[in-house]
């Protein structure tokens, strides 16, 4: 069973909460007329969300709340819970909702209530819902607030005497077509929508156009200023780069070249200090040489000193020398030899010799040589002495005259780097020069095509060494072409169009946004496009399967009632104009045509009170069949049935028991004898209806 219960607290007559518990395949709600029994019909198409009050006998939202009586008091609301058996999943989602995925609860309680101020609440499972989450979820199930599954008293023949349009919505909701319906619907409200976007869109669009092309020619001249600007700093930078390189490059030479002559300078002024101090403490080459010249006569004075006392020892030892060679007379050296001839002793005849030679030797002065040797060395050590001092004024002599050569060579050595240096300050004035030139050009640059202009440092010019070779016109060429440039921008006025270049791009960006939301918007133009068309072509395709279907056990169930004859829904076409229109919009309906067995009849117009009840029910119980809800509700449908044609009604709902749950509201005896479960409904003098669950004997009194 997939209709597990009802509850009804403060709805209409019912007071008070009662709660009906479906448990068979069909249940029977029976009670006299006034009791309040129909009043169930109607809360099942109030909680299904049923929008007419009309339809459930009302004028205004709180007619349907429990207006009061003496022994109860009014409520300010009524309020109807219906709870489905979900085990079966007959509430899962076929092509998604906007409630949600498929749902995955054992039960769903669906809970409506109305307010006396005609505040309406729709609950799911306990969450506040919107209606069309409510009416969408049921389309799921093939569950509507009214149609084919809720058969109220005195619209047994609803269906038949319905427009053939709104007799085709009926079948489509029996078809379970309400959800495609609905998307259908939800697609061309968004489409509308979508359109209507476009239309804003393209709107926006054109108001900001003429602005936009204004501004466009203003940023046109800013780009043409910002290119020549561009060209500027491109230029100017590789300028200023080649200007900063060359004259980098060269005060460094400068440097490098004036370091040697400074550090000459300083070692040529320290010679020439140390030269100065020289002749300064030296007295000068005249007195060196006075002194060397006295040093050298005393010196050659010693000289001859020395030389005489060596003559002297000199002819002393000559004559000492000249001995051994002395002549002897010859009569001496006879008168020798007769004196020791051969005398026989030996020893004096040697004696004899000796004194001979001693006589006639040489005596050498030792006192004398030994004095003038004395003298010699003292005079020698003098003359070392002097030799020592002589040589120290010859080198004092020396010196100062190094000392005045070197005075002049570093005076004109000195005059030679003065020189060069004054010719390097003169270079150096003129780099200065060039260095400040190049600072006030920058500064101008800078001025008028921004603070780009110093990032000179970062471009890359190649080998840097060819910037400081390279001609100099080629940088002159360069300077005169910046000087054009800047002059033209002067002249082009860019202040204030910061601005403009700002407002023109959150313009720009603006209509940019707007051109891919109406790209964006077409493209869902169209896909909701292509949706209806597929929505409708399926809606189309499974209304017309459906159809055949239910005119198949349209025929079968009209036969076997009647005992013949045929039955069918025919699809009719009308065509609808508007006066302001030019096109012509095509409406779709069903016709219904029957024709009874020996007799002349061929149209609804010609059949009885029983004969119409009788095909109405033959219609609605073929519709339930091709596609069946989970449950229908029949409102004494069987009111205007003999007890023939009742026996064959009772067979029919067995038979339809099969596919739906059915309630059945009744007095018919024939009709109570087929449900499972019997509720009664009766209402005291208090107005207020009362369930009561009884016996079948019960219920038939009941219902009398």
């Amino acid at each position: 069973m997939y209709l597990k219960s009802i509850e009804l607290s403060g709805f209409k007559s019912f007071a008070k909460k009662n709660a009906f518990e479906f448990n068979a395949a069909i249940s029977a709600i029976v009670g006299p007329n006034g009791s309040g029994k129909s009043n169930v019909a109607e809360a099942f198409r109030f909680v299904l969300g049923e929008q007419s009050i009309k339809s459930m006998r009302g004028k205004r939202g709180e007619d349907l709340i429990w207006n009061g009586a003496t022994s109860e008091p009014r409520s300010n609301r009524a309020s109807v819970k219906v709870i489905f058996d979900n085990t079966h999943g007959i509430f899962s989602a076929r092509g998604g909702s906007a409630f949600g995925g498929d749902i995955d609860f054992s039960e769903v309680a669906i809970e409506r209530t109305v307010h006396r101020d005609g505040l309406n609440e729709y609950l799911i499972n306990g969450s506040s819902v919107r209606l069309k989450d409510v009416l969408e979820l049921l389309a799921r199930a093939h569950i509507g607030a009214s149609g084919h599954h809720i058969i109220s008293q005195g619209e047994a023949d609803k269906i038949l005497s319905a427009s053939p349009k709104d007799r085709k919505s009926m079948v489509e909701d029996a078809l379970g077509l309400k959800l495609y319906q609905y998307k259908r619907l939800e697609s061309e409200r968004k489409l509308k929508k979508t359109f209507e976007n476009i239309a804003q869109v393209e709107a926006l669009r054109q108001e900001i156009a003429p602005h936009l092309k204004f501004l466009g020619k203003q940023v046109e001249k800013l780009e043409k200023t910002e290119s020549m600007r561009g060209k500027l700093i491109t230029l100017a930078t590789e300028y200023f780069k080649r200007e900063d390189v060359y004259i980098s490059f060269s005060k460094t030479a400068l440097l490098a070249e004036k370091k040697p002559l400074n550090e000459a300078l300083e070692k040529l002024a320290k010679e020439s200090k140390n030269a100065k101090r020289v002749i300064e403490l030296e007295s000068g080459l005249t007195v060196a040489r006075s002194h060397k010249d006295d040093l050298t006569r005393e010196l050659g004075k010693l000289e001859g000193l020395i030389m005489s006392e060596e003559k002297v020892i000199e002819n002393e030892k000559r004559l000492s020398a000249s001995d051994e060679y002395k002549t002897v007379r010859l009569k001496e050296v006879e008168g020798l030899y007769q004196e020791v001839s051969l005398l026989s002793d030996i020893a004096i005849i040697i004696g004899k010799i000796g004194d001979f030679i001693k006589d006639r030797k040489h005596n050498t002065d030792s006192k004398l040589i030994g004095e003038a040797q004395t003298r010699i060395n003292e005079l020698k050590k003098s003359q070392t002495e002097l030799e020592k001092s002589l040589k120290t004024a010859k080198e004092k002599e020396q010196e100062i005259i190094d000392a005045e050569k070197a005075v002049f060579r570093i005076m004109s050595e000195e005059n030679e780097l003065i020189s060069k240096l004054n010719l390097l300050k003169a270079r150096e004035e003129r780099f200065n020069l060039l260095e400040e030139e190049f600072k006030r050009e920058l500064n101008e640059v800078r001025h008028i095509a921004g603070a780009d202009a110093f990032h000179f440092k970062d471009i890359d010019i190649g080998d840097e060494k060819l910037a400081v070779v390279e001609d100099r016109k080629r940088q002159e060429e360069r300077k005169h072409t910046i000087e054009k440039f800047k002059i033209r921008l002067e002249d082009s006025s860019i202040s204030g169009m910061e601005e403009v270049s700002k407002e023109y791009k959150d313009t720009s960006e603006r209509d940019a946004f707007l051109a891919r939301e109406l790209l964006d918007l077409e493209k869902s133009a169209e896909a909701l496009a292509g949706l209806i068309k597929e929505l409708e072509t399926r809606l189309a395709v499974e209304f017309v399967s459906g159809l055949e279907s239910i005119n198949k056990e349209f025929n079968k169930l009209f036969t076997a009632m009647f005992g013949g004859g045929e039955a069918s829904l025919v699809l009719t076409k009308e065509v609808l104009r508007e006066e302001e229109e030019t096109e012509e919009e095509i409406e779709e309906g069903l016709d219904i045509k029957v024709s009874l067995p020996k007799k002349k009849i061929r149209g609804l117009m010609m059949l009885s009170g029983g004969e119409r009840a009788l095909t109405s029910i033959a219609l609605i119980f073929a519709i339930s069949q091709v596609n069946p809800p989970p449950f229908i509700i029949l409102d004494e449908t069987d009111a205007a049935l003999d007890e023939s044609n009742s026996k064959k009604y009772g067979d029919l709902v067995e038979l339809l028991s099969k596919h739906s749950q059915l309630i059945l509201i009744t007095h018919n005896r024939e009709t109570m004898s087929r449900a499972g479960v019997i509720y009664g409904v009766t209402m005291g003098s208090s107005g207020v209806s009362k369930l009561l669950s009884i016996s079948f004997e019960e219920a038939t009194e009941v219902a009398k």
